[in-house]
């Protein structure tokens, strides 16, 4: 980069016709803009320019290499032109790792507003159950906290959400409201089983009580390792499941789904955007990510439900927890 600042100031020095005029265009110290003239030749092992005090000519040698060097520095200037132009227009791919629930509920839903808002910008969405995402291949992951990363990824939050107890009209139309944790008991609940690991009791969290906790032994009638799997026995009338209120906030809001043991959850979830690196992030996929989150916020508004904070910066990956796996929405 020496190198390529001492080509620049030559240039300027022959352009402005002088070392004191080319130091006040360039802002520089004219015995700075001398040095680094003075390092080009040394470098070239030939003198580029004859100094007069009453004038400054080039050499044979510097006709020749200044014009090479205005070929060559336009076009690392259009390089890097262009380079700028990509990272801040809002054109090209974005390339988007999720797991089928939240490419389902979080990312299919948000697609239609994002490309009515940014038509040139193609969204390349890859659906995988994420074990350990390699999100290196990618511009971004959407994740849960739920995940292990072991990645040197770097995260954001976009929305924080809570798991709640739902079940359809006609469920309870045909089986009774339940009102109190312990009525789980002679209801038929559907659950979601946890890989390598059996069915405990389910930990229920009172959030106007200071996050009071209660386990009850709940009868399970379906237990299945997937999510949609239990929400479409859940919409179908097949029993009561804790689901996360963002994937089911608009079968709530359709009646499709009523919400029943208010205020109890089961738990909180985080959803964050993992992103290979924190610099150079292109500004297509900083509105991806920032309408990911908008959209999420939007999509729970007016339920009644707890949001803890808002979307936050960048942070490096949480370190992948020891112990079995995690279930994955």
């Amino acid at each position: 980069m020496d190198r390529l600042q001492s080509m620049r100031v030559f240039q300027q020095v022959v352009d402005e016709g002088g070392f004191a005029a080319a130091a006040r265009k360039l802002d520089l110290a004219p015995a700075v803009v001398t040095r680094l003239v003075g390092d080009l030749e040394k470098h070239l092992g030939v003198r580029l320019l004859q100094r007069t005090t009453r004038r400054l000519a080039l050499t044979p040698a510097g006709e020749v290499y200044l014009g090479r060097l205005r070929a060559i520095l336009g076009e690392i200037d259009e390089a890097d032109a262009m380079v700028h132009a990509h990272s801040r227009e809002m054109t090209g791919t974005v390339r988007v790792l999720a797991s089928p629930v939240l490419a389902t509920h979080l990312v299919g839903p948000a697609v239609a507003e994002f490309q009515r808002r940014y038509p040139e910008i193609v969204l390349d969405v890859h659906v995988e159950d994420l074990a350990d995402p390699n999100v290196e291949d990618y511009d971004v992951a959407v994740v849960n906290d739920l995940l292990p990363m072991h990645s040197t990824a770097v995260v954001r939050t976009i929305h924080h959400a809570e798991t709640i107890f739902c079940a359809a009209p006609g469920y309870l139309l045909a089986h009774g409201e339940p009102l109190q944790p312990e009525d789980l008991m002679r209801h038929r609940c559907l659950r979601l089983r946890m890989p390598g690991m059996r069915l405990r009791p389910m930990a229920m969290i009172d959030p106007t009580d200071g996050d009071r906790r209660i386990e009850v032994d709940v009868p399970s009638v379906l237990m299945a390792n997937h999510t949609d799997t239990l929400l479409r026995a859940t919409v179908d009338g097949a029993g009561i499941s804790s689901q996360a209120v963002d994937l089911v906030a608009p079968m709530l809001r359709s009646g499709q789904l009523r919400r029943v043991l208010a205020p109890w959850i089961t738990n909180r979830i985080s959803l964050m955007a993992a992103l290979p690196s924190r610099k150079f992030l292109p500004a297509r996929t900083r509105a991806f990510v920032d309408y990911l989150a908008e959209h999420a916020r939007r999509n729970v508004a007016g339920l009644g439900v707890e949001e803890e904070g808002k979307e936050g910066g960048l942070r490096p990956a949480p370190a992948a927890p020891a112990g079995p796996p995690t279930p994955r929405r």
